[in-house]
């Protein structure tokens, strides 16, 4: 059987599909087509059949007695005809043709299959046609989403994400990590006006239908100059190992320097050790000497500004052996600074000779 091209830029899709019948079943000319008050029994609406994209699809329709012919089209193509396959789409295949049931299957469905189809069916007496729509849906597909950014502290910002899908998806961000529910939208734009270092992070965008949900992430970094902590005071003997600390929060991370007064301190400058990690930054002296004590500056900077922090290095004295011996019971000698322990055993052997000497 040959295939049949209806040229429909000239012809509305009905006259095409009374063509193609006519000359797929060979009818004559002048046989009349009923029009949209023709009989229920000849020709039948079905209801819509709503199918997801990529699942395969059952077309089917009754038979009966007495039929000569049979046709499934779609639009103007006619797919089927009897079981011969018209289509060149690989997808189309029949499944049944028998006196009660004519079904063919479309495999892995698609919008361009959406439609109306219809079965034509020739009996000895007339055409008789069933005709039903596809509607396809299909879940949501980000297609454009803002790229991963960067910004200062105090710019603002715009997030934009774009979706697909059939029934239209609805879209909606929200701030993911660290999660904060009051910055959010139910559109396709997120605009963060005069961003602060605390909209900093990770954000999602939600494409959702009644078919499926499609989410996305876009993270957001913010710049901001250096804040750096209190120092705290150390107080070292001599002699021994001392420890200055200092933190800053900045982004991107600081850069430390350290200065005595206003001489800077660099790595291994008088058995000097600094050791900078992240946000932190040590200054160690391993063998402190009288020299070392005094006041320290930490300074942080990166591209967006600086901060600092002082830090005193004083000495701790340690207690001597007579400042150890004295205690409640110690005699202190004003003029000599020495002092005269008196022990239990010796006040009883003192009570003693008393008595002795008495007889």
């Amino acid at each position: 059987m040959k295939m049949v091209v209806c040229g429909c830029c000239a012809a509305s899709w009905r006259r095409c599909v009374v063509m193609s019948l006519r000359l797929l079943f060979l009818l004559p000319a002048g046989l009349p087509v009923r029009s949209q008050g023709e009989s229920q029994s000849d020709n039948k609406q079905m209801d819509n059949i709503t199918i997801r994209q990529g699942e395969p699809l059952f077309l089917s329709c009754a038979q009966g007695d007495l039929v000569t012919h049979t046709a499934w089209l779609n639009r103007s193509s006619i797919l089927y005809a009897g079981e011969d396959k018209w289509s060149v789409d690989p997808r189309v295949s029949l499944v049944t043709l028998n006196q009660d049931e004519f079904t063919i299957k479309i495999e892995d469905v698609d919008l361009t299959d959406e439609g109306q189809y219809i079965c034509a069916v020739q009996t000895s007496s007339r055409p008789r046609t069933t005709s039903v729509h596809i509607i396809v849906q299909v879940p949501p597909k980000i297609v454009n989403l803002s790229k991963d950014l960067v910004v200062n502290e105090g710019s603002n910002v715009t997030l934009m994400c774009l979706a697909n899908g059939k029934p239209e998806p609805a879209i909606g961000w929200r701030m993911l990590s660290p999660s904060d529910d009051s910055l959010s939208s139910d559109s396709e734009v997120l605009e963060i006006p005069f961003i602060s270092r605390y909209r900093a992070g990770v954000y999602e965008c939600t494409a959702a239908n009644d078919i499926a949900v499609d989410t996305q992430t876009v993270e957001l970094t913010v710049n901001y100059p250096p804040s750096v902590s209190d120092g705290r005071d150390v107080g070292v003997t001599l002699g021994q190992r001392g420890v200055l600390q200092c933190e800053a929060d900045a982004v991107p991370e600081a850069d430390f320097e350290w200065y005595r007064d206003d001489r800077r301190i660099f790595n291994g400058f008088d058995g000097i050790e600094i050791e900078d990690a992240g946000a932190f930054s040590k200054l160690t002296f391993f063998n402190v000497s009288e020299a070392d004590y005094g006041n320290y500056t930490c300074v942080a900077t990166n591209k967006l500004g600086s901060a600092n922090t002082s830090i005193i290095l004083y000495e701790i004295i340690e207690p001597t052996s007579s400042t150890l011996l004295q205690g409640p019971g110690a005699v202190q000698d004003g003029n000599s600074g020495t002092s005269t322990v008196f022990t239990p055993t010796c006040l009883l052997l003192v009570v003693l000779l008393q008595l002795l000497l008495k007889f």
